[in-house]
């Protein structure tokens, strides 16, 4: 029986579509599993869609690289994804207007302490200066800190996977922490998922509150902008 699965297996994944099924089967599952569970933050569908592809790869001995063939059609979607999380905002907009100062200054402070916390807890723990740099822009939208992490001398595929663990934890941890700081205002909150956990923090904010997710996706884009434009800034400085 397991030798039959494993040749149908490996006819399976010589067609890139393939990847992009067990993608969408395994968020399908873990939005079931989520739904289920109350929305539960520590089972975020995200988390558990990595965990069941990741055991599902292992077991079956298939490689990162056959399986994006066909995901890569999911990661073509980020981008629509993205820009769609403009819509919130679009109907959020009079509150935005109303606070774009106190905005603009909590998204300055909050990409800096990303950053500063990032390199001072990487810095402690003694890792390399390379892993530093990957570890630095973890806060901003994958592809925004890929290419941060390129130009400051970091690896981005490194990058990139921190960022996605940053995304879970925020969206895991998120709402308890900000319970447990006493945060009550929901644009307070939006902004604190936007700019810590980026895409996946988003999500979980819009599932919340409507407010909460439409400053959340303004401080995603904002923070993308803000660490571009300031972390080679604070690296100059530092190193």
């Amino acid at each position: 029986m397991g030798d039959e699965f494993y040749k149908i297996w490996v006819y399976l994944s010589t067609t890139p579509l393939l990847g992009l099924t067990v993608t969408l089967v395994a968020y399908q599952a873990g939005m079931w599993i989520y739904t289920r569970a109350k929305l539960n933050p520590l089972l975020n569908p995200v988390l558990l869609a990595v965990l069941m592809l990741v055991g599902l790869l292992m077991i079956t001995g298939t490689d990162y690289e056959t399986y994006f063939e066909g995901a890569q059609f999911v990661h073509f979607m980020l981008g629509p994804a993205t820009v769609a999380l403009a819509v919130p905002l679009y109907q959020q907009f009079q509150k935005v207007r109303g606070s774009f100062l106190r905005i603009m200054v909590a998204i300055v402070a909050g990409s800096t302490a990303a950053a500063l916390s990032a390199i001072g807890v990487a810095w402690v723990m003694g890792v390399s200066r390379e892993t530093l740099l990957s570890l630095a822009p973890k806060s901003v939208t994958a592809p925004i800190a890929m290419g941060i992490a390129e130009a400051t001398g970091g690896v981005p595929s490194l990058t990139a996977v921190l960022v996605i663990l940053t995304g879970i934890i925020g969206a895991v941890l998120g709402t308890w922490t900000l319970n447990a700081c006493g945060v009550k205002d929901w644009r307070a909150r939006g902004l604190a998922m936007g700019t810590a956990s980026h895409g996946i923090g988003t999500a979980r904010a819009l599932q919340v509150n409507n407010v909460a997710g439409a400053f959340a996706s303004l401080a995603m884009g904002l923070n993308g902008l803000a660490t571009a434009i300031l972390l080679p800034v604070i690296l100059g400085l530092i190193f």
